[in-house]
């Protein structure tokens, strides 16, 4: 009998666990995966699909031809991985000159494509005659992955905002954030803003200042911002007597200088501590250039450290700063110190 109850209990739970699962993939705040595809389906917000990384890529011969040498669409560069880009249309290299810089966009999409300095792509993986050398001339840039979960709902929750032929800020936001899924954070200013009026930032009547921030606190690169602006220039989007102007975050730079001291009854684990000390300051770096007008906050360094383990946090710089309601704050150097212990 014992055994019979405990089966049927069992199954009871699981019944229940599938109703709340299937409640709450009902809900925005909850909803994951082709759950939340299908909410943001019925505000007409699909979720951004996942883009190659490009670069300029030069191709050089081995010496000026009295005929022009074609570079055919499709041919492919590497860096010597498995990582490829290919040429996107066909050019060609005149007579008598002896290179040419191409746009080439990597052969799969997806975020895996960026960071490849210049330089480092450097291998023809399609001969191609003459041809002696291929070489990177920027660093490939703007690969993103699909639209995880958490931003896709910031940007249905924002929806609504789009509705408007106003051109209101939660309309720029959403139409800016829409534009590449990389922008996590956007802000925007007009005429009669609190910088404007202030002498901080100053917009011109009939303007709208955008400034979008990438994932890591990372400034948008010309492409992007080119990209946000075609967006935000659409006639269903912007209002007709808006000029809109697209623009990279300010900087606010600051030095990190911090000692920390451990309490010495944990001597014992001061080592794990101290890991975790430095772990808790670089999180705390990323946390201040993740999203625009975030200010240069000092107490929640030492509110991290404290709850890695730190007994006391003795923080030289920075001060607390205001940095602007356009502007993302950004650690130029760092020195994290482990001061010793010390009796509590």
């Amino acid at each position: 009998m014992r055994l019979f109850l405990s089966t049927i209990a069992y199954e009871l739970v699981l019944q229940r666990n599938a109703i709340d699962f299937a409640a709450k993939m009902n809900l925005l705040a909850y909803a994951t995966g082709s759950y939340l595809d299908h909410i943001g389906a019925m505000l007409g917000v699909s979720r951004l699909t996942p883009t190659a990384a490009t670069c300029m890529v030069k191709f050089t011969l081995s010496a000026a031809q009295t005929f022009a040498v074609l570079i055919p669409a499709g041919t492919r560069v590497s860096a010597g991985g498995e990582v490829m880009f290919a040429v996107g249309e066909t050019a060609q290299i005149d007579a008598g000159d002896t290179s040419i810089e191409v746009v080439c966009t990597c052969t799969s999409t997806g975020a895996s494509g960026n960071g490849l300095v210049v330089g480092q792509i450097n291998t023809l993986v399609d001969p191609i005659a003459y041809i002696s050398s291929v070489s990177n001339t920027t660093a490939s840039t703007g690969g993103t992955d699909t639209e995880d979960d958490e931003n896709y709902r910031e940007r249905i929750q924002l929806a609504p905002e789009s509705f408007s032929v106003a051109g209101s800020e939660g309309a720029y936001i959403y139409w800016a954030r829409s534009a590449h899924q990389g922008i996590v954070d956007v802000a925007v200013l007009g005429p009669n803003s609190p910088e404007d009026e202030s002498g901080e930032h100053t917009v011109p009547a009939g303007e709208v200042h955008v400034f979008p921030l990438l994932a890591g606190g990372e400034l948008p690169d010309e492409t992007i911002i080119a990209q946000v602006l075609d967006t935000l220039s659409d006639e269903t989007v912007r209002p007709l007597t808006d000029t809109v102007k697209v623009i990279a975050p300010t900087v606010k730079q600051y030095e990190l200088n911090v000692t920390y001291y451990i309490d010495r009854a944990s001597a014992t684990v001061a080592a794990g501590i101290q890991t975790q000390a430095e772990q808790a300051a670089d999180d705390w770096i990323a946390w201040q250039q993740e999203a625009i007008g975030r200010d240069i906050n000092p107490s929640e360094l030492t509110r991290r450290m404290v709850n890695a383990g730190v007994k006391r946090v003795v923080i030289t710089s920075p001060a607390y700063t205001v940095v602007g309601s356009y502007a993302v704050a950004k650690c130029s150097t760092k020195s994290v110190t482990f001061g010793g212990l010390e009796d509590g």
